[in-house]
């Protein structure tokens, strides 16, 4: 990442004097991700930490490569959130983790905490909404904020300032409001509008049946919003759409169910309890006696420990 650095500005400066970098972590992406791609590991103990360890060398590679001062790393909760209570069938088809992935999820906050990073975690939310009230917040603030997650839905949290983007470790890219218009053909706040209409089968959350990706994004480029695309077929005159008669038919059917949908993609940018301060979110480095401890209990050799680029100064 640190040689395709100055191909991506904003990546890791802020464009205000003295205002650092914040770099939010979808934490539950990479904790699968690992667990998908490491093999399965044990702990002396017999404790499965493949994904922990795998989770951990993210987070190294990551403090390594981009010099990062300031660093939140935001998990859900738990299987349910707010969501379930407006949709019950929200994200329902997941099912539970695997059990030999469950107990690595506190030990995956456990290393982050050990490497003297901010945890972000709160009841009834999901780590998605936590990413979106510290983002807003800082960058209100002035500070520049990255957003590392591979998960569409956080697009509509890409500004037109630049102040925050949107980085995919795996894929080595970053959205900004440009690339997200490229990639969706609407604009960041229209991300919600567009998953309501075209559905996220990820999510469990239905679209409006029969309206694809190029008609969804043809009309909020024209109307919008949900609530202002028009029934009426001829005020569709001149958009590049196949059957508009039907399109408009069908979100004039669907139209309460699109704008119940669009609630629930809608990030929650103001959770209670979450203050976007950039002090909380300060890196001092690691604990070198914990993180030692830690490490030493998860099996975990030297060799990645030493990979922390920044260690706490003794007490």
């Amino acid at each position: 990442m640190a040689a395709r650095q100055r191909d991506r500005p904003g990546l890791t400066r802020s464009p205000l004097p003295d205002a650092p970098t914040v770099h939010l972590f979808d934490a539950h992406v990479y904790v699968f991700r690992a667990y998908h791609s490491m093999p399965a590991l044990e702990a002396p103990d017999g404790t499965p930490v493949g994904a922990v360890r795998g989770f951990t060398a993210t987070l190294l590679k990551y403090l390594v490569e981009t010099g990062a001062t300031h660093v939140g790393v935001c998990f859900d909760h738990g299987l349910e959130s707010f969501r379930n209570e407006i949709l019950p069938t929200y994200k329902s088809s997941r099912g539970l983790p695997p059990e030999d992935l469950e107990p690595q999820f506190a030990l995956c906050m456990e290393v982050a905490r050990a490497l003297g990073l901010r945890v972000v975690v709160q009841e009834r939310y999901e780590a998605d909404d936590l990413i979106a009230t510290l983002a807003t917040g800082l960058a209100n603030a002035g500070a520049d904020v990255v957003v590392v997650s591979s998960d569409k839905d956080l697009a509509q949290l890409v500004r037109e300032d630049g102040r925050i983007l949107v980085h995919d470790l795996a894929r080595s890219t970053t959205l900004d409001a440009a690339r997200v218009r490229e990639k969706f053909g609407v604009s960041p706040e229209q991300i919600p509008d567009f998953l309501a209409l075209v559905g996220d089968p990820i999510d469990d959350l239905p679209g409006v049946p029969g309206i694809g990706a190029r008609t969804a994004a043809a009309a909020l480029r024209a109307f919008g919003a949900i609530e202002e695309i028009p029934a009426d077929p001829a005020r569709w005159a001149g958009l590049e759409v196949r059957g508009a008669a039907r399109a408009a038919a069908a979100i004039e059917a669907h139209r309460e169910q699109a704008l119940r949908i669009r609630e629930l993609a809608t990030t929650e940018r103001q959770v209670p309890g979450i203050r976007a301060r950039l002090s909380d979110l300060a890196w001092p480095g690691g604990d070198r006696a914990t993180v030692d401890a830690l490490f030493e209990r998860l099996g975990f050799g030297p060799a990645l420990r030493d990979r922390l680029p920044r260690w706490r100064a003794p007490a």
